[in-house]
């Protein structure tokens, strides 16, 4: 077999880079560095009569840093291994097989550097943060959403009363949970015409603008017809579980350029993110969505009820909204171009008691998604979603909840209905 490993390497603009964390199984870290840069790009298990040097020369892996104490492997892949354009064909490389070898107990692909050439082979976001608050004529405070509950079950006119009585009472998204499309009991086309009726009225009754996200997820050509759809019904977003769904269907819905944003739910990014030995991270997702083209993604709370470190939430906040990212511990340098910022999501467990903290770990370029945390009020959804808006304005401007909630007997009865809840 051919060997991969080039400390001394110095990778070129044209490389794609990839940070592993690996843990051996009865072979050397060395060796491990060896079979995971083979089985990824042109290499198998053993010598074959079809390799010549002209072939590895050009499209060669360099392993050009290892640390053994951390378990971390550095290694650079010639772009002329991936298709450009083509994220499913880069993930079969960089995170297909070599997941599945014996030879290793656990693997995790920490972050991928993406060279310049195959960044400017994708979109980006048709539409992104910045064009999203625009259209919101929202300048500088988080945007407020909320997830239709229950999950399922409702018929489409109590899921658009619900929406509604979450548009008036200050939410500016109401969108579909993830298991939400077209059943029975529930019908999409009925579902989105009822909404978007509500949604007229209840931008009649506040004077703002409103965002429903229905989730079109189904078989492509299904999207496809979905999105228009709702397009032809005054929708402006479409919502989409990216993951289920699969790039390429993602690809295909954003390449078409349907006149519609793409709200990314990344429901069951956890069977691949969450084991910290194995898996990829959700930074290397959220870096690949925002290379389709995504608009806005969930990224986590740090404070709610999913799992995700401040840290690691933090950082991909910033990976998905900022024009360049420097290098650090366990972050690979990126520099975006032209691709546009995406609008980071933070959904999950999320109330009004937690919005200081929140935001001081957050910031304000986010849109808040509390599901429980606005119908779970003990006046109901509208009450919710107003105290969802008085906690956001108290975190946000250096008022105490405690102090806030004086004078507005929303955030008062929500304060007291969660103040002993842990998540």
């Amino acid at each position: 077999m051919q060997g991969y490993l080039n400390l001394g390497y110095e990778p070129t603009k044209e490389d794609l880079i990839c940070e592993f964390y690996i843990e051996p199984n009865r072979i050397t870290f060395e060796k491990a560095c060896e079979e995971i840069a083979a089985e990824s790009s042109i290499g198998t298990w053993t010598d074959i009569c079809t390799m010549n040097r002209k072939i590895g020369e050009k499209l060669g892996p360099r392993i050009f840093f290892i640390d053994k104490k951390k378990k971390i492997a550095k290694i650079a892949y010639p772009g002329e291994l991936f298709e450009p354009g083509n994220m499913a064909q880069i993930y079969s490389s960089i995170a297909g097989n070599i997941f599945g070898m014996k030879c290793l107990n656990n693997l995790r692909l920490i972050d991928i550097q993406f060279p310049e050439y195959l960044r400017n082979s994708f979109p980006g976001p048709k539409y992104g943060l910045h064009e999203i608050r625009k259209s919101m004529n929202i300048v500088n405070r988080p945007l407020l959403g909320t997830i239709i509950k229950p999950k399922v079950g409702l018929d489409p006119l109590m899921h658009a009363q619900v929406a509604y009585n979450a548009w008036v009472g200050g939410c500016d998204v109401v969108k579909d949970d993830e298991n939400l499309t077209n059943q029975s009991f529930n019908p999409f086309e009925k579902r989105i015409v009822e909404t978007f009726r509500r949604r007229e009225m209840a931008e009649r009754a506040t004077g703002e603008r409103k965002i429903y996200l229905a989730n079109i997820t189904a078989e492509t050509r299904e999207m496809i017809r979905r999105a228009r759809f709702v397009k032809r019904h005054g929708g402006e977003f479409v919502m989409i579980d990216v993951l289920t769904a699969g790039f390429s269907a993602l690809q295909t819905i954003r390449n078409l350029d349907l006149g519609v944003a793409i709200h990314a739910h990344r429901a069951m990014h956890a069977a691949i993110t969450r084991n910290p030995k194995h898996g990829i991270t959700m930074l290397v997702l959220a870096k690949s969505y925002r290379l389709v083209g995504v608009d806005s993604l969930h990224i986590g709370t740090a404070v709610g009820k999913m799992e995700g470190s401040k840290v690691d939430v933090a950082e991909i906040e910033e990976e998905v909204e900022q024009k360049k990212v420097n290098a650090r511990k366990d972050v690979l340098v990126q520099d975006w171009g032209k691709i546009k910022p995406v609008l980071a999501v933070c959904s999950g467990g999320l109330y009004p008691n937690l919005m200081p903290s929140l935001i001081k770990n957050m910031g304000t370029d986010i849109l808040i998604q509390a599901g429980g945390g606005v119908h779970g009020h003990p006046d109901g959804t509208t009450a919710g979603a107003t105290a969802m808006r008085q906690a956001i304005f108290a975190a946000q401007y250096g008022y105490s909840l405690k102090e806030y909630a004086k004078d507005h007997p929303e955030l008062a009865k929500a304060l007291k209905k969660w103040k002993d809840i842990k998540m």
